[in-house]
């Protein structure tokens, strides 16, 4: 397939989409011990500035994915990317946190919409094979880029002042949104897929949201408590309503037999973990770096720098590599440096020095998300059908987002409940490292999940060669009777 200019155009316009995702998260995560200092909040109650986005993001990506199969890719990227534009000026303006916390949450929602609608532009316009492979890869530098650059901006416009990391990003959607109108091909509105599951995205976004909630105030009511239990209760019988109104509606939010995809089914459960490792790692390494050691937002942007920089250089070339070795083997190696990085960051002391415990640490992570997060984008959507891709993307940055909000909730928590209010030096990195202990574990649960896409892709080698050899003994048995003489 030839990419001519126009093909060009829109695909740098999609994934302006996640470059703007990348910039936004990196940001305002340098800004967090700002904003913490300046309007007086608890880690506890800072985390939401985080999980807000990630609750609005993740608990409607299966709508934001299923309304653009309906009402068309274009129209829902659009109007979605305009209203992002809108609240990220806006949420510049407010005057406690839980102004700050409601805008974050209304962007979250934009971001549902135009994540999976930009995934499955890609997906429905580049072919199956190396054309998506390579747009895929081009879409993962994109993220990176945006990161990277995020970092740079979120440190120097904190020391401006951390409102100026929040307006950001809207000059930028504007500019993506006005290429959109003119770049964007048209999709028609499917009026035969059928109608809205609204119960099921009420159901769905209210059991993650009771998650999160049951998570995070159970450091002040007690594990134990009614809250804590009820929540939880709550939590279980939204999740298993959404799973009954899945199973009964006409027009589903999530077709559950899609899940019946072993291998969108692995990549699902493996960006959970992912994601959810390193938004709580971020969140620990900031608060470290400038809480502890002194560091600049500036500094501490500069300090994760090179993995964003080591992921924009290498993630174009990941398709090619795919094509050769397969998914499952990238995601493995990827995993394994993400269990490395993490392991190596329980090194960190009062006095640390960066380039000998956080940098290595910096490294491993780039490399694996180079590695492993386009290779997770190509396995989620491979041997999906055009008319659910958009559905298939949801799913995928909805285990993207659920994972970033659950972990970082749980991590929370853990350093929250350690501290029990102490800001001793010696208390505070005790319960950083608390926190980096279950980031660990979360990343080699996703190595195990990754582990097992080994055991399938030796069943399909086996199944294939025995296709093989059955093939090969029909072909020689034809053979012999061609070669035997007539009696």
């Amino acid at each position: 397939m030839t990419w001519d200019a126009r093909l060009w155009g829109a695909l740098l316009v999609v994934c302006g989409v996640i470059f703007l995702d990348g910039l936004d998260v990196s940001m305002v995560g340098m800004s967090l011990p700002s904003i913490g200092a300046d309007l007086g909040v608890s880690l506890a109650s800072l985390q939401w500035v985080v999980t807000g986005y990630v609750l609005g993001y993740g608990g409607l990506l299966l709508l934001g994915g299923r309304t653009a199969d309906l009402l068309g890719r274009r129209r829902v990227f659009l109007i979605a990317l305009a209203v992002f534009a809108a609240v990220s000026m806006l949420s510049s303006l407010a005057s406690n946190p839980e102004l700050l916390i409601a805008a974050r949450f209304v962007k979250g929602v934009a971001a549902a919409f135009t994540a999976p609608a930009a995934l499955s532009i890609i997906t429905t316009t580049f072919h199956e094979g190396p054309d998506r492979n390579r747009a895929l890869s081009i879409f993962t530098t994109c993220a990176a880029s945006g990161f990277s650059m995020g970092l740079i901006l979120g440190g120097a416009l904190t020391e401006v002042g951390w409102r100026w990391t929040f307006l950001m990003p809207g000059p930028v959607a504007l500019i993506v949104l006005l290429f959109g109108l003119k770049l964007i091909p048209n999709s028609p509105r499917d009026d035969a897929a059928g109608g809205y599951d609204v119960p099921g995205a009420v159901t769905v976004t209210g059991g993650m949201l009771s998650l999160v909630y049951a998570v995070v105030g159970a450091e002040h009511a007690g594990w134990v408590s009614l809250q804590t239990i009820g929540l939880f209760v709550l939590a279980i019988v939204l999740l298993a309503g959404f799973v009954a109104i899945e199973l009964r509606t006409k027009h589903p939010l999530v077709r559950l037999g899609i899940l019946r995809n072993v291998s969108l089914r692995r990549a699902n459960l493996a960006i959970l973990t992912v994601f959810g490792s390193y938004v709580a790692f971020q969140l620990i390494g900031t608060m470290y770096l400038q809480n502890l050691l002194g560091w600049s937002s500036l500094q501490t942007a500069l300090g994760f720098l090179p993995a964003g920089l080591l992921v924009a250089t290498l993630s174009p070339n990941v398709g090619k590599i795919v094509d050769r070795v397969g998914t499952e083997k990238m995601i493995i190696v990827a995993m394994a440096l993400f269990v490395a990085g993490y392991a190596l960051s329980l090194r960190i002391g009062p006095e640390s020095a960066y380039f000998s415990t956080v940098f290595p640490t910096i490294m491993l992570l780039g490399l694996g998300f180079a590695l492993g997060f386009p290779s997770l984008n190509i396995q989620a959507v491979s041997g999906v059908p055009d008319h659910e891709q958009g559905l298939a993307s949801g799913l995928f940055n909805t285990s993207n987002q659920v994972g970033g909000a659950v972990v970082l909730a749980i991590v929370t928590a853990v350093i929250s409940g350690q501290t029990a209010g102490s800001t001793a030096a010696a208390d505070v990195l005790s319960a950083y490292k608390s926190g980096l202990g279950v980031v660990t574990g979360i990343a080699a649960l996703g190595l195990v999940i990754a582990l097992t896409g080994l055991r399938g892709l030796r069943a399909r080698r086996a199944a294939e060669e025995a296709e093989e050899a059955e093939l090969a003994a029909v072909q020689n048995e034809l053979a012999e009777e061609e070669m035997t003489p007539a009696a």
